[in-house]
């Protein structure tokens, strides 16, 4: 499917969700723009505004529009290509073509699994160390190439923090913290990465008690909320460590799709089907194999 289509169905989805008039207490798709705008800590990009609209405009559009929606995912302190090379980032142009169009490839296989429209997709290594959140990173990463997507990484790992090198944004409160504390609202956890159309949400401080809280109902209405917004966001849950925390177990209810990674080296064969058994069958999309 062609960039072209692909808008036309993201923007037809989004009418459908719509319906012809918004009931009393609905929000409108502007007002979920408002509400996830500024970042966390960043005052919210006005110029963004004038530049898309006109210099008096401070409305977004009535009618959805990803050019436009887009505009609005700031990126404050963007990565240099020298940057991102350093933190191993993927990025358009690299000079390592091959694991660029590995995660492509991974990109359309994923989109061409779920059909149009956006969805949550779960990232969870099968080794013993649980820091997968570099590859989740990088998938998210890849789908905010798609220059009429944008693309949300919550990293659900409470027990690893490399979150906070791959981002330009200095990391706060995060998905258990909003858990915990109702007062918190979505724009309080949710921050610039670096990379365009790709913004984060970190795991929070709340490591303890990791387990009850993503078992928790505000859990479940943070994930619907993330995924309802936008029709055109790819959501990325970076789990634990499969096989060793029942976080994993317990994220998988929120994912359309589930990536595991396996590291090289370290899982057998009867390991791999051991956890794969363990997935609702329609949810299995495949693995990655690290080095």
């Amino acid at each position: 499917m062609d960039d072209n289509k692909l808008y036309n169905a993201l923007l037809k989805n989004q009418k459908e969700r719509q319906g012809p008039s918004h009931s009393e207490g609905e929000a409108r798709s502007e007002d979920n723009f408002r509400k996830e705008r500024p970042f966390a800590g960043v005052e919210a990009p006005r110029r963004q505004l004038g530049a898309v609209q006109g210099a008096d405009s401070e409305r977004p559009p009535t009618v959805y529009d990803s050019a436009f929606s887009l505009e609005l995912i700031g990126n404050p302190n963007p990565w240099s290509r020298e940057q991102l090379r350093e933190k191993k980032i993927i990025y358009p142009g690299m000079p390592d073509k091959e694991v660029m169009d590995a995660y492509r490839e991974l990109r359309i296989q994923l989109r061409s699994r779920h059909g149009e429209g956006n969805f949550a997709v779960m990232f969870s290594s099968l080794g013993q160390d649980s820091s997968s959140v570099a590859t989740a990173y990088n998938l998210a990463a890849a789908f905010a190439l798609d220059s009429h997507t944008s693309a949300l990484l919550v990293d659900c790992d409470p027990y690893n923090h490399s979150l906070q090198n791959l981002v330009s944004a200095t990391l706060g409160a995060g998905v258990t913290d909003f858990v915990a504390d109702r007062s918190l609202k979505i724009g309080d956890i949710l921050y610039a990465s670096g990379v365009a159309r790709l913004s984060v949400i970190p795991a929070g401080t709340q490591a303890s008690s990791a387990v009850e809280l993503f078992s928790a109902v505000r859990m479940r209405e943070l994930i619907g909320e993330l995924k309802n917004r936008y029709p055109d966001r790819c959501i990325v849950i970076n789990a634990p460590a499969f096989r060793d925390n029942t976080e994993a177990r317990i994220l998988e209810r929120f994912a359309d799709q589930v990536v595991m990674g396996v590291p090289f080296g370290e899982v057998t064969g009867d390991e791999i089907a051991e956890a794969v058994s363990l997935l609702e069958a329609d949810k299995f999309a495949g693995l990655v194999f690290q080095e």
